[in-house]
């Protein structure tokens, strides 16, 4: 099988960590050249500081996985469309709901396949719960997202610039195996946003969902960067026939009624570049933007608290 010429725009931890590594070993895809403003290189492949740069010089060039941080991912997204280039984005897809609405329209124009990618979800675990909830119905979830800062984003200072989400960056991932796991559709009822005095994006936030139903059940979520200790990736869940289950490790593994019934190692990567794969295949795309709608209404909804001044 030949396989399809892929280039990445950002080379930062998750495209080192991830993007790359599952690209290296991958039966789809050949990883031909990639842009980094800073000059770094992986296995010697042809290093761009701008995407029109590698346009121009990679015709053939078949799609991009975009890798940047929010704020300048759609400028990018039209560039490769424009291009001709099939496209994957990391999450969230865009740093606006405007922006992320630009990009679906401008790939549709231009007959191009785009892919919202939100890797939590590609957990066997979130999977079985979907499955599970799907029949038993929900009566209670609750989301717990708490991580030390310093460790996940040490020295990154567009994370609390506008258009970096700040404890939303990962958070996010918790909302979007909520949006996935949830049999109705979720809103922000309220939210408490709390900010550094010192920067623009919040290091902890408190959201309370609501449903359709008027006996909607209890949702709501924690997310704070001011963890100490063990990371508290969780989700609890009751559901309508008293079962309870949990989904911990990011989403990687899940318990119901106390018992382990899925625990695997993560492989969320692995399986977002088969997915983009099957959609290349079959022309089609696959661009959820709900997870970034909740938090852009947690944004609009929220009250603003403040506290003491962050510095690394």
């Amino acid at each position: 099988m030949t396989k399809r010429k892929i280039a990445i725009i950002g080379l930062g931890k998750i495209a080192q960590d991830q993007h790359l590594p599952v690209i290296d070993k991958s039966d789809s895809f050949e990883l031909v050249a990639v842009t980094s403003q800073r000059g770094l290189t992986h296995r010697g492949v042809p290093t761009f500081k701008t995407p029109a740069e590698m346009y121009r010089a990679i015709p053939d060039l078949e799609a991009v996985s975009i890798c940047t941080p929010p704020d300048v991912r759609h400028g990018f997204a039209i560039e490769a469309l424009d291009a001709g280039k099939d496209l994957l984005l990391e999450k969230p897809t865009a740093a606006t709901l405007a922006e992320a609405a630009d990009i679906a329209a401008h790939a549709k124009k231009r007959g191009r396949v785009i892919f919202a990618t939100w890797h939590s979800q590609f957990n066997p675990a979130v999977d079985e719960a979907t499955a599970l909830l799907a029949g038993a119905g929900v009566k209670s979830l609750r989301i717990e997202w708490r991580e030390d800062v310093r460790k996940w984003h040490p020295g990154q200072d567009w994370v609390w610039e506008p258009g970096g989400f700040g404890v939303f960056d990962p958070g996010i991932n918790a909302l979007s195996i909520f949006v996935k796991i949830l049999p109705f559709t979720p809103f922000v009822k309220s939210a408490e946003l709390t900010y550094p005095a010192n920067r623009q994006t919040p290091i902890g936030v408190k959201v309370a969902f609501s449903g359709t139903d008027p006996d909607s059940p209890a949702l709501s979520a924690d997310f704070d960067w001011r963890e100490q200790g063990d990371e508290k990736w969780h989700i609890e869940i009751e559901s309508k026939g008293g079962h309870k289950l949990r989904l911990f490790r990011g989403g990687a593994s899940l318990s119901v009624d106390g018992h382990v019934t899925v625990e695997q190692p993560s492989e969320e990567y692995e399986r977002i570049y088969e997915r983009f794969a099957e959609l290349l295949d079959r022309r089609e795309s696959d661009y959820d933007t709900s997870p970034l709608q909740l938090v852009g209404d947690a944004m609009m909804v929220g009250r603003r608290l403040t506290t003491d001044p962050f510095d690394w």
